[in-house]
C-alpha cells in the first residue's frame, strides 16, 4: 500500500526538518556513488535508507509466491536487519550494530518482514520475536501506528494482521490492553454506510474523530479485515459480492471487507485507475494503489471487477514500474496472482525475470527467471529504480518538508482519490 512507500520518503522530512533543496530533486532517484556501496544481497539499486526491508521483503515474497527459490545472501541479508527485540527497521546500514534509540524501528517493516520469512520458512526464533514485537507495540484500540505509540492507522492495523495471520496467529486472539482486537480498531475505520464515501476505510480518523473515504486505505483495510497478506490469492467460493453497503449496529468485520470491496469496485470502475493528487499539480494516475486495489478486489471475490484496473496496469505500469523498482514488480506480481493472471505473461511483459534482474540470481532453476542477457545480480537492474517510492510523492515532502510526518501522512491520504 502506497502510505507504506511514500512512509520512508516522509521519515526523511522528519530527519532532514526542511523543505528539500531544489538540487536534490534534479535527480528523480540517484543511484549509488562510489564511496556509497549498497549491500549486493538488496534488491534495487538505490538508496536502501528509507525502504530497504519493505522492498526486500516484497521482492521476495513475490518470488516465493512464484515458485522462485530467492538467492540464499538475499534472505540472509533480510534477517541480518531483525534487531535484538525482534523490530526490523527500514534500514540498518551496520547490522553488527547494536540497535539504539538512534534505530527507528516501525511496524510497517516488521511486517513485511514477517510475511517474507514467513514464506520462506526462517527460524521460529526469528519470526517469533518479529510477532512478539509487535504484541508488544499493540495500541490499546486494538490496532497499529506506523511507530510504535503512533495512532493506529489502517494500512499498518492490516499489513501487522497478515503479518500475525502468516505467523499462524489469529488477530481475534490479539487482544490489547483494553481488551480490542486488530479487526475491532479496523471496524472503528470504516466509513459508515450513511456517510459520504460510506464503506470505505479512513486512514486515520481527523481532529474531530471523522473518517474520510480513503482508496489507498481502503485496498489495504479490505485486505486486513479478511485476515489476508500482501500476496493474497484470489477468492473463488463463497465470497460476499454485495450489492451494498451493509450498515447497522451489526456490521462484522466480514461486512467491513465486503463494503470496502464494493467501495473500490466503483472507484475503479470508470478510468479502470485510482488517482492521486499534489497540491497545485494535476491529479495522477497511482500505480501503485490501483495494483493494490486489484489485490484486494481479487482476495475479495470480485475479480469481475479487478479486470478493468488489471487491463489498464498491463497496458500502462511498465514505465511506472522500471523506474520504480523491485516493490513495483512485486506489487504487479501479487496483482496478477490474485486475479488468477500469469505473472510471467503480464501485458507482454514477464515481471517474474524483470523483478530479478534487480537483484541477485535467484537459485531456482526456471530458466524464466534469468536476465535475457545472461547477466547475474544487478547488471540489468535499472539506474531510475527508486524501491518503489514515487517522484510525485518526493517533491510532495519537499514542498512542505518542514511540516512533520503525522500531519504529512494524514494529510497525504486524505488527498488520495478515486
Amino acid at each position: 500500500m502506497f502510505v507504506r512507500r511514500s512512509a520512508a520518503v516522509l521519515a526523511a522530512t522528519a530527519v532532514i526538518g526542511t523543505a528539500f533543496a531544489p538540487a536534490a530533486l534534479a535527480d528523480e532517484s540517484p543511484g549509488a556513488t562510489p564511496s556509497q556501496a549498497f549491500p549486493s544481497a538488496l534488491y534495487g539499486s538505490t538508496d536502501p535508507t528509507y525502504d530497504g526491508v519493505w522492498r526486500q521483503s516484497l521482492a521476495l515474497l513475490a518470488q516465493d509466491s512464484v515458485d522462485v527459490k530467492p538467492a540464499k545472501k538475499s534472505v540472509d541479508w533480510l534477517v541480518g536487519q531483525q534487531c535484538e527485540n525482534g523490530a526490523f527497521a527500514a534500514y540498518r546500514p551496520d547490522p553488527s550494530a547494536k540497535c539504539d534509540a538512534k534505530i527507528k524501528v516501525d511496524t510497517n517493516s516488521t511486517a513485511a518482514a514477517l510475511q517474507a520469512l514467513e514464506a520462506l520458512d526462517a527460524s521460529d526464533a526469528v519470526t517469533g520475536a518479529a510477532v512478539k514485537w509487535l504484541k508488544s507495540v499493540q495500541n490499546k484500540d486494538g490496532g497499529w501506528g506506523y511507530f510504535p505509540g503512533t495512532p493506529s492507522d489502517t494500512n499498518s492495523t492490516s499489513v501487522v494482521i497478515g503479518a500475525l495471520d502468516a505467523g499462524d496467529t489469529d488477530p481475534k486472539d490479539v487482544p490489547s490492553k483494553d481488551d480490542r482486537t486488530p479487526y475491532d480498531a479496523l471496524l472503528g475505520l470504516s466509513v459508515p454506510c450513511d456517510e459520504t464515501g460510506g464503506g470505505a476505510f479512513a486512514f486515520q480518523p481527523d481532529k474531530k474523530g471523522g473518517l474520510a473515504a480513503n482508496a489507498d486505505a481502503t485496498a489495504a483495510g479490505v485486505l486486513g479485515a479478511l485476515g489476508e497478506g500482501l500476496d493474497a490469492d484470489p477468492e473463488e467460493d463463497g465470497a460476499d459480492k454485495a450489492s451494498r453497503c451493509a450498515g447497522g449496529d451489526s456490521v462484522t468485520i466480514e461486512d467491513a471487507a465486503a463494503n470496502g470491496a464494493l467501495y473500490l469496485a466503483g472507484a475503479v470502475a470508470k478510468n479502470g485507475y485510482l488517482k492521486s493528487s499534489l497540491p497545485g499539480a494535476e491529479d495522477q494516475p497511482d500505480y501503485g494503489n490501483t495494483a493494490d486495489a486489484v489485490v484486494a478486489l481479487g482476495a475479495a471475490g470480485r475479480t469481475a471487477d479487478a479486470e478493468k484496473p488489471l487491463a489498464w496496469l498491463e497496458k500502462n505500469s511498465g514505465t511506472w514500474a522500471a523506474k520504480s523498482g523491485p516493490a513495483a514488480y512485486a506489487q504487479l506480481i501479487f496483482a496478477a496472482n490474485a486475479t488468477g493472471t500469469d505473472p510471467r505473461a503480464f501485458g507482454g511483459a514477464d515481471l517474474v525475470k524483470q523483478l530479478g534482474a534487480t537483484g541477485p540470481a535467484a537459485t531456482s532453476s526456471d530458466a524464466s527467471t534469468a536476465p535475457a542477457d545472461g547477466k547475474n545480480d544487478k547488471d540489468n537492474a535499472s539506474d531510475e529504480d527508486d524501491g518503489g517510492v514515487s517522484l510525485w510523492w518526493i517533491i510532495g515532502v519537499g514542498l512542505v518538508g518542514g511540516i512533520g510526518i503525522g500531519f504529512l501522512l494524514s494529510g497525504r491520504n486524505k488527498k488520495q482519490q478515486p
